[in-house]
């Protein structure tokens, strides 16, 4: 999901990320839905920056019939315009099974301060 994001992959984000998606990002005030996350990826491409490292520390995971949580540290980190940027903290991801297909039903970031 990160990647796909990251390198807007939109294949895979219109598969991975339904019309319903919820996203609370760490530091935004509003909540984002999925066509504030797609134009998110879409400007983060536009912009030219690339995803230079992705770490997950430590992840937890609970599952619920069709329903997955999961529950993650993160490391991120971009380049745009020569400066390298990292965000770092906690994540908990929702993602539903329909079919045979997992999606991402949204998700909480937080500087994990």
């Amino acid at each position: 999901m990160w990647k796909a994001y990251f390198g807007n992959d939109r294949a895979l984000l219109d598969k991975l990320i339904p019309e319903e998606a919820i996203a609370i990002d760490d530091g935004a005030e509003a909540w984002s839905d999925r066509a504030v996350i797609m134009a998110g990826a879409q400007r983060f491409a536009d912009s030219g920056g690339k995803l230079v490292r992705l770490e997950f520390p430590r992840t937890e995971m609970q599952v619920y019939g069709n329903t997955i949580i999961i529950y993650t540290t993160y490391i991120c980190e971009t380049e745009a315009n020569g400066k390298r940027t990292t965000m770092s903290g906690r994540a908990t991801e929702m993602f539903v099974r329909r079919g045979n297909e997992l999606v991402n039903v949204g998700w909480h970031l937080d500087s994990g301060k």
